[in-house]
């Protein structure tokens, strides 16, 4: 039996999507997969889990992929661990590396450095999701 869904646009739900990009970013086991995307999915990961956070405390915001744009949304009591302080820079994983172009692709190092990244804000976000909703 599927475990319950969540309400479809809730701070569950897109936190739900964060830990299906999360999973889709850790697969690292198939030769064929590019870094590039992995760090695409990290970055929604870490994008998805923000939304997820301001919808939770009922901020509204514009639909877009800037990670500064959505941390200046959050309340002044909210801030992102310090493991996560490089996050505003995987914006441009959210568009530029999901399609071929004139550009280095990614090195392991940086996609193990987002992989941390998007860890760490995948969990601040539960725990601050889930610690009100219990």
């Amino acid at each position: 039996m599927l475990p319950d869904r969540p309400v479809p646009g809730s701070a569950a739900d897109w936190l739900r999507h964060a830990r299906s990009d999360l999973a889709l970013a850790s697969v690292t086991s198939l030769p064929q997969v590019l870094y590039n995307q992995l760090c695409f999915h990290a970055q929604q990961a870490v994008e998805k889990s923000i939304k997820a956070v301001l919808i939770h405390h009922n901020v509204e915001f514009r639909k877009v992929h800037d990670i500064d744009y959505l941390m200046t949304m959050l309340p002044p009591d909210v801030s992102l661990p310090p493991e996560a302080e490089q996050v505003v820079g995987l914006t441009g994983y959210a568009v530029m590396l999901r399609y071929p172009g004139d550009y280095e692709d990614l090195t392991e190092e940086e996609y193990r450095e987002t992989i941390q990244i998007a860890q760490a804000v995948v969990t601040w976000a539960e725990r601050i999701i889930c610690e009100t909703e219990n």
